[in-house]
């Protein structure tokens, strides 16, 4: 399906901002300009938490993940990941991955 930009009506829309969990709008303008600049996904923080980001990126600063820990079924060795791990699918430590990895080539 292609969107024509001529005949699209953009309306504001309220957001919730992933990270201050503040309520901001993402303007018709705002929505317009993404269109035209080929973006497809709406914005999840608001303005001051992406000036933010921008800034603590330039300087180096790394964003706070959440590690998930979890006992390795290879090995019985304690060890984490940044995702959290469903239940019925192993979830290994880097050596026995990359064990896993080599076995199945």
């Amino acid at each position: 399906m292609t969107i024509d930009p001529e005949t699209t009506v953009y309306v504001d829309e309220e957001i919730t901002c992933l990270d201050c969990g503040t309520l901001f709008v993402f303007s018709a303008g705002e929505q317009e300009f993404y269109e035209q600049r080929g973006f497809k996904d709406k914005p999840k923080r608001c303005k001051d938490c992406r000036a933010k980001r921008k800034i603590d990126r330039e300087n180096g600063v790394e964003p706070k993940r959440t590690r998930y820990e979890f006992v390795c079924p290879g090995c019985g060795k304690p060890a984490s990941v940044p995702f959290q791990p469903r239940s019925g699918k192993p979830v290994y430590c880097r050596e026995c991955f990359k064990k896993q990895q080599k076995e199945a080539q």
